[in-house]
C-alpha cells in the first residue's frame, strides 16, 4: 500500500473521475462532489481547512479514533469523517476510503438511478 500522501488537485482528480460523479461550489467556498444530481460524496474546504467524505457505519468510529481524522463537523450523524491537509493517510487507502464513499451514497439510490454508477 502506498504510504505517498495525495494532494487536493489529486483528490479533486480522482472524484471526479468517479462514474457520474460532479463537482459544484456551495456555502461561499467548498467543493462539492455528488452524484444523481445532488447526493454529495465527498466536500473539499477551498479554504485548506480539509477533506470529508462518508464512510460505512462499521468503521465510522475506528476511524474517528485515528490521529489527523475527526468526525466531519454537521455530518458526523450521517457517519462523514474530516482531515485536514496533509491528509493522515496514504493514496491507495485514502482513494479506497473515497470509493467506497461514493458506492455508500449510489448504493442508497432508486435502482433506475444506479444504472452505470455502480463499480
Amino acid at each position: 500500500m502506498s504510504r505517498q500522501h495525495m494532494t487536493e488537485d489529486q483528490v479533486v482528480t480522482f472524484c471526479l473521475g468517479l462514474p457520474g460523479a460532479r463537482e459544484d461550489y456551495k456555502w461561499g467556498g467548498v467543493r462539492v462532489f455528488s452524484v444523481a444530481g445532488n447526493k454529495m460524496f465527498a466536500v473539499l474546504d477551498l479554504a485548506g481547512a480539509g477533506l470529508s467524505f462518508k464512510v460505512a457505519d462499521d468503521i465510522f468510529l475506528g476511524y474517528c479514533d485515528r490521529p489527523g481524522v475527526r468526525p466531519a463537523p454537521y455530518l458526523a450523524r450521517a457517519k462523514w469523517i474530516s482531515m485536514a491537509p496533509p491528509y493522515p493517510m496514504g493514496r491507495d487507502e485514502l482513494c479506497d476510503l473515497l470509493q467506497r464513499s461514493h458506492q455508500l451514497v449510489v448504493k442508497r439510490l432508486p435502482k433506475r438511478l444506479q444504472v452505470g454508477l455502480v463499480m
